[in-house]
């Protein structure tokens, strides 16, 4: 391992007779023996040499190294030693060194205590002539001197704490205490010699002593400062508890304005005759304000309690609005620093607002601003509220707005019977193609109402009072969606189609049979348009009364879903109605399709005339319908999507009344089904200069339902011989399993009642298994409904509609 060597001869495992073999592999190389035996005795010898030389080297190693190691000893006999030295003279020195600063610490000490005691004693002189002379000013009422003599002794009563063991100090102290005590029973006693419980003002104005008076009980106990503070603003209040008791005239809501007139004159008094006499930091005027406010909330609840029946709508804004007022002054003059001590408690102030109703809510109340949906969609900054007197008088009267919320109901009842007299009085709005359908005007003078409502509302409470008003608000949401918007919805004299059955069988080709007039119409794409503004402005209005209101306990209160369904419904009936109005204009033009002989037709032609009544019905009404909602394009596609989905379905109920039909009746049928689809396909943009592209949920409506249509044709084009390739090739084209669909198939084809009943019980047999889970082979048509369903169907929603209007 410490001298690698690749010499077989130095392995472990050296076999002797591998390695002559290695040597000698063939009996040739033995003629080399010589050489190779005389290489082997060459090594050897030069072995032993190596050995001999390392063996003599080894003889002397041993007495070296003992003589070295007692060379090693002697040295560290002697290191030791001179440790030892150092050691000894480290110890004397620090012994010196004591020696030499033992009375240097002796003199820091005495020097140190000496200081401390010269200290100490001129602050006991310092706190016995401060102590004497503070009684001696005191006596004298020297309350000038007082102030700054006082700070200085109770400053200096603070270095004696850890010394109160010593009767004389104690009893300096208790000294110190008892001329506290005896100067604020004396300020107090003076204070109230000049300022008497009953009576008037001293005459004269406040003296300086008073003014001295004041920086002294700065230094006092706080709760003298707090005696005298209470007692002088309940003295200078006296006069107004006076003249405006409850049972005086000045009292009432109608005269709120000569209190807050008073309490202007009175501060106006008190910073000239009693500016000067307290310190500016006990904001006085403003502590004078605070409780005159308070005591108005007080008086202003009492007397509204007790005369609570004489109180009207505009009595009660009035006031109000002059209280805000004096509020909002008060603001400007005042910073509120009172309000946040323990004396008086600081008023709520009402949440961060986003909404945009009070934008301009520092405006006169009569401000009206119309709500766009642009607005609402407008992110509003958040507006916090910088009036800390908000509600310091206002909330008093919070318990009585329910009259103003009684006035808000009768005012909105009388807006919506306006609302009600002035469209029958006026009529419906002109048609205007041009510019699309107009929104009802009524409905903007509602939502304005209602954000000046908010507006008043949100000033006073954000309470259950707007709680109330939400309640009110959605009430009159939903009659206005009843009363004027579907109140107003052209009405059908039939429960189904629109028309009798003698119209019906008398309707000529190419004649007018739509119900709803032009002006009709553009009627009920108006309201479907107004519908909308109201639906989409009503989502808006929840989120905004929800930010007005205490969102911790009244936000879950403020929920407007089933005004959103209101105006839905609204929306639903109207493009029901739009449906039914171009559905019932083609039912004649499909009753003739389904009476004409077909067996008859001899050659095909261009398409049909029932083809022309058709496209010229949805030529005359989808362009009105289209530029009415041109903006409310998403309701325009769900008319288009209704209308396939009640059309197709007809037009595949009268086909299979087209009976018996001929080959080339059929292919005329097929022609003229193809031109019904291209029309369909282009119905969305028909007669616009404007191409577009039909929606794609519309377009595969209308492909999968004429493709239905356009395979019975193909069906019945086909041969019956032989009926088994009929019947697989029905199966192929139709994918529909239902029995009585292949048997309206063959009285379309006219085959007999024989071959009727062989064709039917040859259909059931090919019939492919029913998946798991269905019970009857007629449960497969399911997915693909049969026109007398969707007919089934279309009469439900017709008479759901006409019970609602």
């Amino acid at each position: 391992q410490v001298f690698p060597s690749q010499d077989p001869l130095d392995r472990a495992d050296f076999n002797a007779v591998e390695y002559i073999n290695t040597l000698f592999p063939t009996e040739q190389s033995l003629a080399n023996i010589d050489e190779v035996v005389n290489k082997i005795r060459l090594k050897i010898r030069r072995l032993d040499d190596n050995i001999r030389t390392v063996v003599r080297g080894q003889t002397n190693v041993g007495q070296d190294g003992r003589q070295a190691l007692e060379e090693a000893q002697k040295a560290i006999q002697q290191l030791f030693g001179k440790i030892k030295d150092i050691k000894d003279k480290a110890e004397k020195s620090e012994q010196m060194v004591k020696e030499i600063t033992r009375d240097i610490k002796q003199l820091d000490h005495a020097k140190r205590h000496l200081t401390t005691s010269i200290t100490t004693l001129n602050h006991l002189h310092m706190l016995a002539g401060g102590v004497d002379s503070l009684e001696a000013m005191t006596r004298r009422r020297q309350y000038g001197e007082v102030a700054n003599l006082l700070q200085g002794v109770v400053n200096v009563l603070e270095h004696f704490n850890k010394y109160m063991g010593i009767p004389q100090i104690r009893q300096l102290s208790e000294r110190v205490k008892a001329a506290q005590n005896e100067l604020g029973q004396q300020i107090l006693a003076d204070f109230e010699e000049a300022f008497p419980s009953q009576g008037t003002k001293r005459p004269g104005g406040p003296s300086n002593v008073l003014r001295d008076a004041c920086l002294v009980a700065n230094v006092l106990d706080p709760r003298i400062k707090q005696e005298i503070i209470k007692k002088f603003i309940k003295q200078h209040l006296s006069e107004y508890l006076v003249l405006f008791q409850e049972n005086q005239d000045v009292a009432w809501l109608d005269k709120i304005d000569r209190r807050y007139a008073w309490i202007k004159r009175q501060l106006v008094d008190y910073e000239e005759k009693y500016g000067r006499m307290f310190p500016p930091e006990w904001c006085m005027t403003e502590r004078i304000a605070v409780e005159f406010c308070h005591v108005t909330r007080t008086e202003l609840a009492k007397i509204m309690r007790t005369r609570a029946k004489e109180i009207e709508v505009k009595l009660l804004l009035f006031a109000i609005q002059r209280t805000t007022n004096f509020e909002g002054l008060l603001a400007k003059r005042f910073s509120g620093c009172t309000l946040a001590d323990g004396t008086v408690k600081k008023p709520e102030v009402p949440l961060p607002s986003t909404n945009p109703f009070l934008e301009d809510e520092t405006g006169t109340e009569t401000d009206e601003i119309v709500i766009e949906k642009s607005d609402m969609e407008k992110p509003k900054k958040p507006k916090v509220p910088d009036n800390p007197f908000h509600g310091i008088v206002s909330k008093c009267f919070e318990p009585h707005l329910y009259v103003y919320i009684e006035s808000q109901d009768k005012n909105l009842s009388e807006l919506i019977d306006r609302f009600v007299a002035d469209f029958k009085a006026q009529g419906p709005p002109k048609p205007n193609v041009d510019e699309g359908g107009a929104v009802l005007p009524s409905c903007a003078d509602l939502f304005v109402y209602y954000k000046k409502c908010m507006v008043q509302c949100s000033q006073l409470s954000t309470g259950e009072p707007m709680i109330a008003l939400t309640t009110i608000f959605q009430k009159y949401l939903r009659e206005y969606a009843w009363k004027i918007l579907s109140g107003n919805l052209p009405k059908t004299t039939s429960s189904s189609g629109g028309l009798t059955i003698t119209s019906l069988l008398k309707e000529k080709e190419g004649s007018e049979v739509a119900k709803f007039t032009l002006e009709e119409l553009c009627l009920i794409c108006s309201i479907l348009s107004t519908a909308e503004y109201c639906l989409a402005t009503t989502q808006q209005l929840e989120e905004k009364l929800k930010e007005k209101v205490d969102a911790s306990s009244l936000g879950t209160k403020i929920f407007l879903v089933k005004e959103w369904a209101s105006f839905g419904c609204v929306i639903s009936n109207s493009i029901q109605l739009l449906v039914q109005d171009l559905d019932a204009a083609c039912d004649p033009a499909l009753t003739a399709m389904s009476k004409m002989q077909w067996q008859n037709v001899e050659h095909v032609g261009d398409q049909s005339p029932y083809v022309t009544s058709v496209i010229l019905h949805i030529k005359q009404n989808v362009p009105i319908i289209r530029d009415n909602l041109a903006s409310t394009r998403k309701y325009f596609t769900q008319f288009c999507i209704k209308f396939a989905n009640s059309f197709i379905p007809k037009f595949i109920n009268h086909l299979f009344k087209c009976k018996p039909i001929s080959m080339v009746g059929a292919e005329q049928l097929l022609l003229d089904t193809h031109s019904l689809k291209m029309v369909l396909l282009d119905l969305p943009s028909i007669g616009s200069q404007v191409v577009r592209k039909a929606p794609a949920s519309y377009t595969k409506i209308v492909v999968k339902g004429m493709t239905r249509a356009e395979m019975i044709l193909k069906v019945v084009m086909a041969p019956h011989e032989p009926p088994v390739v009929f019947v697989d090739n029905y199966i192929k084209l139709l994918a529909d399993c239902s029995t009585d669909t292949f048997q309206k198939i063959l009285d379309m084809k006219g085959l007999k009642r024989s071959e009727q009943s062989t064709m039917l019980d040859l259909f059931r047999q090919r019939l492919p298994a029913p998946p798991s889970g269905v019970e009857n082979s007629s449960s497969l048509s399911l997915s693909a409904p049969t026109p007398e369903q969707e007919s089934s169907r279309i009469r439900k929603l017709e008479k759901l509609i006409k019970k609602r209007l």
